[in-house]
């Protein structure tokens, strides 16, 4: 199978509240086309594959566990565990993963986001933090918006905890703000 890297990725972190809202983007999605779905959803890991196997039977893309060296495709969804960065050998995007009991959060927003701000003159990103408690993903928001990319954050009203979307709001330059079904155009719209 040829890899190629993809034209657009769209970043999803979410913390407690974020299965459910994550499940709705995942139905609405249509086929994927030259885009890349990478989400960092807070959870315990040995709960994250069951995760991923429910999105899979809802979506009409293919979502996969990502795993340590997996190359990224185009027209996937991949869920996110540990410390989950991207690299690039060649003209190839790969998932590199660390797994850590220090860190605070599994998966870690900010790695995840951090990591594509070397790629944002070539790839274009949106980047979204949904509901959650906490901070985690906002230092990544931040540098990939001060380095071009779209950011979103879930409105007060639609997040079913406000604490991420709250400190997305104050610290992350240019963000726009929406509720989830806003969020849910604004990713179909992204998509095409």
């Amino acid at each position: 199978m040829k890899h190629s890297v993809p034209r657009k990725i769209v970043l999803i972190g979410a913390s407690t509240g974020g299965p459910g809202q994550i499940e709705r983007i995942i139905k609405s999605l249509p086929q994927l086309s030259d885009l890349t779905i990478i989400i960092a959803q807070h959870m315990i890991d040995i709960f994250l594959p069951s995760f991923a196997k429910r999105l899979q039977s809802i979506s009409v893309n293919p979502v996969y566990m990502a795993t340590d060296g997996l190359n990224i495709d185009v027209n996937h969804i991949y869920i996110s565990n540990g410390l989950t960065s991207i690299a690039e050998k060649g003209s190839q995007l790969y998932f590199n993963i660390q797994l850590s009991d220090k860190h605070q959060y599994n998966p870690d927003i900010n790695t995840l986001f951090s990591s594509l701000v070397p790629f944002s003159k070539n790839i274009e990103i949106l980047s979204i933090i949904l509901t959650g408690i906490g901070d985690d993903g906002i230092i990544g928001c931040r540098l990939l918006s001060i380095n071009g990319a779209r950011c979103i954050t879930e409105s007060e009203k639609s997040a079913i905890v406000d604490g991420m979307p709250f400190r997305a709001r104050q610290d992350v330059p240019n963000i726009e703000v929406s509720d989830i079904n806003e969020i849910i155009n604004s990713i179909k719209e992204f998509c095409s």
